[in-house]
Formats: C-alpha cells, sequence, structure tokens
C-alpha cells in the first residue's frame, strides 16, 4: 500500500503520465520515482488532482454536447426533445464518467468507513479529491490515475472533436526537470505550427519548428542516418508552417534523402533540418 520498500526506495510511479512515459521510452527507466508513501511521482499526482477538478465541468459540457454533431442514433425517450438527434458518445462519455467516479468513491467509503457523497459528477469529484492523498498510496492507484486520465481524454474529445494530435516526444531536456515532454499538433490546422511542452514546467516549452533540434538533446546518441528520425511530408509541414508544396519543392532542390514506407515518403531529419534552418537564418536576415 505504499511506495517505498523496506529501506525507503521509492518504487518507480505507477501513474498515468509515468505509464506514457514508459510507453514512449520503452523502459521502466523513464519513469519518475514516487514519493513514498504514495505509489506516484509529484507530477503525476499533481496530475490526478487538476482531472478530478476538471471533470465535473467535462460532464457538463458533454451534456451541451448531446445534441451537436458526432455519432448519431434517434432518441426516443427520457432527452430534452423525443426524436431529436442523439449524440451518442457524449452519452456514452457522461456514463463512463459518473461509473469510474462512482466506482472509485464507492472503494473509499467501503475501505475508509466514510460517509458516501451525493451521487453527481461534482459531489463525486470533491469526495475523491478529499481522499486523493489515500488513494495514491492505495495498491491500486495506477489503475486509479489510468481511469481518471482515460476518461478526461475521451469527454476532451467529444466536446472538441478536433482536438490536437498529441505525440509523446520523450523526457524534458531541461537540466534537472523530471518532466515529460508531448508534441501537440492539430491535423485539421496544417497551418499552425505545433507545439512541445513539458508536463512538468509550462517554462518548458518549444515550437514545432524546434522539434528536430530538440530531438538530438532527447536522444544524443542518435547519430548518423540509421539512428535519425525520418520524417513524413506532412510533418514538417506542420512543424515548420509551411504549405504541403513548398515541402517538396524544398526536398528536390536541397536533395533530401527520402524512404518510402507503404506508399508514404519520409525524409531523413539531418537534411530537413540543414535547409529549413537556412531558410528561416535567411528570412531573419532580410528582416533584419
Amino acid at each position: 500500500m505504499n511506495g517505498a520498500g523496506a529501506d525507503g526506495f521509492s518504487a518507480p510511479c505507477r501513474g498515468a503520465g509515468c505509464t506514457a512515459r514508459e510507453a514512449a521510452g520503452r523502459g521502466k527507466q523513464h519513469r519518475r520515482p514516487a514519493q513514498a508513501p504514495a505509489l506516484l511521482c509529484a507530477v503525476c499526482r499533481a496530475r490526478l488532482g487538476l482531472e478530478l477538478m476538471r471533470l465535473p465541468d467535462l460532464y457538463e459540457e458533454c451534456a451541451l454536447a448531446l445534441g451537436a454533431s458526432g455519432p448519431r442514433r434517434e432518441k426516443v425517450s427520457g432527452g430534452p426533445l423525443p426524436g431529436m438527434p442523439f449524440n451518442a458518445t457524449a452519452a456514452d462519455v457522461r456514463a463512463a464518467v459518473m461509473g469510474v467516479l462512482g466506482a472509485w468513491a464507492a472503494l473509499v467509503v467501503q475501505e475508509r468507513g466514510a460517509p458516501a457523497p451525493r451521487r453527481d459528477a461534482a459531489a463525486l469529484s470533491r469526495f475523491l479529491l478529499q481522499h486523493v492523498g489515500w488513494l495514491a498510496a492505495h495498491s491500486a492507484a495506477g489503475e486509479f490515475s489510468e481511469e481518471i486520465a482515460r476518461v478526461v481524454r475521451r469527454a476532451r474529445r467529444v466536446i472538441d472533436p478536433d482536438a490536437a494530435r498529441q505525440v509523446a516526444v520523450g523526457g524534458c531536456v531541461e537540466p534537472g526537470c523530471t518532466g515529460s515532454l508531448t508534441a501537440t499538433v492539430r491535423a485539421r490546422a496544417p497551418h499552425e505550427p505545433a507545439e512541445i511542452t513539458c508536463d512538468a514546467d509550462a517554462a518548458h516549452h518549444w515550437l514545432g519548428h524546434q522539434w528536430l533540434q530538440l530531438s538530438r538533446r532527447v536522444r544524443p546518441d542518435a547519430g548518423g542516418a540509421q539512428g535519425a528520425r525520418w520524417i513524413s511530408a506532412a510533418d514538417i509541414a506542420r512543424l515548420w508552417d509551411m504549405a504541403p508544396g513548398s515541402v517538396y519543392r524544398h526536398a528536390s532542390q536541397s536533395q533530401w534523402r527520402r524512404r518510402t514506407r507503404a506508399g508514404r515518403t519520409y525524409y531523413y531529419e539531418g537534411d530537413v533540418q540543414r535547409s529549413l534552418e537556412g531558410r528561416r537564418a535567411g528570412a531573419s536576415s532580410a528582416a533584419s
């Protein structure tokens, strides 16, 4: 029930954020240490608290989306008006929110003997926040963190179907920081540059065109074409805020090395970086 061994050693964090870090880095060394007696690190515990506070609002916003676009079925009873188009995904997510909150609240009531909260999203969230320290040290802390994070993601996708795609980059490159970096790309806004942010410190922030330089700090041992990243034209366009046609023009003019996989063309990151950094430097000189 706690994150420390007999010698006081803190075990790897079981939280949703560190699980994502491990998946991105393919190794348990990418998990931050839990802060005993908790089984979650400080970052994952703070994220859990923020998500619990946000869930009631997400639940209500999903209610507003019940009649919005999305997978629909005809609702013939129990809705605002019989026969109105009904967003089944929004309804399913609202049910999932209540199910997750209710199940974990029931665990607290059963194991701690606490008075049961009122069964609504706001009351359940407040109740879980009151017991979040105990839950963070519970043997099921990892499952709790994962389920809350998952239902928050589902609710956000209902509220904003065009929500940004998030790609795990790796651990934060700033000295001493234990955060994780995530690149955010809006698939339906190709001219909006991607952003790379740290989940531990908002001041650690980069724009999309810096992703290639950042990748070398994340993976300093990646040398040569074999260990480097190969990037699609679509991702280059988003990261560098340029039209896809310009990507192909630069690739041809600068003779970027390329590979084809499953019918798609990918370009060698070193060539892309040198070419587009030169383009950016030239534009800055002309502006000054």
